[in-house]
């Protein structure tokens, strides 16, 4: 690993305490203030965020989140994207005190898998009806080192089975040079994607023994090298219950308006997964911080007013129930029929393999039923990508609104091929009536232009995208 000099100074821990401190009143009349500002779509300020981090009156909590529902509503409609994480490898040369894939755990059987083995994953996944994977790997890689992830890559893309194929690969992986990100952009990834896990240095230490993830800087200013390197889309996150949220939360937003200030485009999304339980890590099982699900409402809450523009992701840790509250607090993204052990499809999960354990072990289709009967359009797009609307492009459709002028249309088109090609009767009957609703709530342009690539989709063209 190359050495560096920066020591991340955009993570001010000082500025951060002092602005929780100063925002500590529960002030309703300055809330609401900030709320009102929220809902004009340009985010808000630090201090305005501490300030939200206070709120705890159930009426005031009852705007905050209706106020989170209109904002994700203007930028995204009523889109939820879908995704699968596939993990190729649990190898890993860290010791990380919340995590099953510790170096150290002997407990956990250590896997890699072939290149036929990934596609014979990626087979499982199409037939499922996936079209986007998240790639993720533990940070070690077999005898071939980043290649392998390179060739896995690849792989996925060049897998073809029966109605489908993969058409986006986002990936996870432990941070890199400013080269290997350049190798990763050329093998056509979406996302990069990394999380760092608390920002709070002494608990970074103290949850990081040993490895190379045990440097802070490095890890924290991966996002600088990718973006460097010409990704410009990367997705960041926080692991929360390792540290007091209010602080995660203000730290998160220094990362942003550096990597604004610095590139002109913050994260294209943020993950917010809580501590699960985890094979033998006792931390995972007792967070030193747990975040109670009023709380985890209002962060998820909280993002989506204080960074409007950007996906939020929310992933299979948490229960169907705490899933569904959040589509409306701000959530724009989930994964679905979820396994964290590598050939955890083919298997059907081995929790010895698995990095933590899930909250939501329904497959896809019955996801995708429970979100169309809930109103919202499950989405399969993966269009922003393949046309470029990345980085600053998209941002310039995201913040002002626009965004959603594809998306909606975007998002019933695929998902009109999902239920053509995957569903079961009872999706499709659930799905159509979605599509429907969905195409006499848009504007008539936009429902002209969706109503187009539906039709399409049903006479047998398929991949059909504006």
């Amino acid at each position: 690993m190359p050495k560096h000099t920066d020591t991340a100074t955009f993570i001010d821990e000082e500025h951060i305490e002092t602005t929780l401190a100063l925002e500590s009143r529960k002030d309703a009349a300055r809330m609401r203030d900030v709320l009102a500002k929220a809902r004009e779509l340009h985010g808000l300020e630090t201090n305005e965020v501490a300030a939200l981090t206070t709120v705890s009156d159930p009426e005031l909590l009852g705007e905050m989140f209706e106020a989170a529902r209109y904002v994700k509503e203007q930028i995204y409609g009523r889109r939820l994207v879908l995704f699968a994480p596939l993990y190729i490898s649990n190898l890993c040369a860290n010791e990380c005190l919340y995590c099953a894939f510790r170096k150290t755990n002997k407990e956990v059987k250590r896997r890699a898998l072939t290149q036929e083995e990934i596609a014979h994953e990626v087979r499982i996944l199409i037939d499922q009806g996936h079209k986007r994977i998240l790639l993720v790997a533990g940070e070690s890689y077999p005898v071939e080192g980043f290649d392998y992830v390179l060739k896995s890559v690849a792989t996925i893309y060049n897998t073809r089975h029966a109605n489908g194929e993969i058409r986006r690969v986002n990936a996870n992986v432990a941070p890199l040079t400013v080269d290997e990100f350049r190798q990763l952009k050329a093998a056509n990834i979406g996302t990069y994607q990394l999380f760092q896990e608390t920002y709070h240095r002494e608990t970074y230490a103290r949850m990081h023994v040993d490895g190379l993830k045990r440097d802070y800087t490095w890890r924290v200013t991966a996002m600088d090298r990718a973006m460097e390197a010409g990704i410009d889309d990367v997705g960041i996150g926080i692991l929360f219950g390792l540290f007091d949220y209010r602080f995660e939360i203000l730290a998160l937003m220094q990362h942003i308006r550096h990597l604004e200030q610095q590139f002109g485009v913050g994260p294209h999304t943020i993950s917010v997964p809580r501590l699960e339980p985890a094979l033998n890590a006792e931390i995972a099982s007792h967070p030193p911080h747990p975040v109670s699900d009023v709380d985890f409402r209002k962060i998820v809450a909280i993002l989506r007013l204080a960074v409007p523009y950007t996906g939020i992701i929310m992933s299979t840790r948490e229960t169907p129930n705490i899933r569904r509250e959040t589509f409306a607090l701000g959530v724009s993204q989930i994964s679905a029929g979820s396994r964290t052990n590598p050939g955890g499809y083919v298997e059907d999960e081995d929790y010895d393999c698995s990095q933590f354990s899930l909250g939501d072990h329904r497959p896809l289709e019955d996801v995708i039923r429970d979100v169309a009967s809930l109103g919202y359009i499950p989405s399969f797009c993966t269009a922003c990508y393949r046309l470029g609307r990345t980085g600053e492009d998209f941002m310039d459709l995201a913040k002002p609104g626009k965004i959603k002028d594809h998306c909606d249309v975007n998002a019933v088109s695929t998902f009109m091929e999902y239920l053509c090609d995957y569903a079961s009767d009872e999706t499709l009957a659930i799905g159509e009536q979605c599509i429907a609703t969905a195409l006499k709530n848009m504007t008539p342009e936009r429902r002209a232009t969706a109503q187009i690539l539906v039709d399409q989709v049903k006479a047998g063209k398929r991949d059909c995208y504006v």
